[in-house]
């Protein structure tokens, strides 16, 4: 074997379709078109939702709400996260941020009471549920409510 006889093996490449190449090609004429029609145009292309002129289902359906622009987005970290963290520390939206626990900081960081804490930790955050206050407290740790 060498490089000038290697081929594909058979059946593997397949020719490209030649459409339009008169009768006996099997594609001749209108080349797999039809007759007439917008499908049958040059430069034919039309957009996702278009439905043949009639209106389309999108346009159909009522619209409902808004979208706020003044929303804040808080990242959610629950209590049992901060688990990871030593005894003493201090919690910090930059620290979470450094230590992978959040992905980026949107907003603010919001901490809720999913979970549990065994260490005494000082925690800043820009919001604390009331279940999340509760068990940083129980555990005779401090919630700092940062302002934005």
């Amino acid at each position: 074997m060498e490089l000038h006889n290697l081929s594909p093996k058979a059946g593997s490449t397949k020719d490209r379709k030649r459409v339009g190449r008169g009768p006996g090609s099997g594609n001749g004429k209108t080349a797999g078109k039809g007759h007439k029609g917008q499908l049958s145009r040059s430069g034919h292309s039309h957009k996702r939702n278009f439905e043949g002129g009639q209106m389309p289902l999108v346009r159909r359906m009522p619209k409902r709400g808004f979208t706020n622009i003044f929303r804040k987005e808080f990242v959610i970290v629950n209590v049992g996260q901060l688990e990871r963290f030593p005894v003493g520390a201090e919690v910090t939206p930059d620290l979470l941020l450094a230590e992978g626990v959040i992905s980026r900081l949107r907003d603010g960081v919001k901490i809720l009471g999913e979970g549990s804490l065994s260490r005494k930790l000082t925690v800043r955050a820009h919001k604390f549920s009331k279940k999340a206050q509760e068990t940083i407290q129980a555990a005779g740790g401090a919630c700092e409510v940062i302002g934005q």
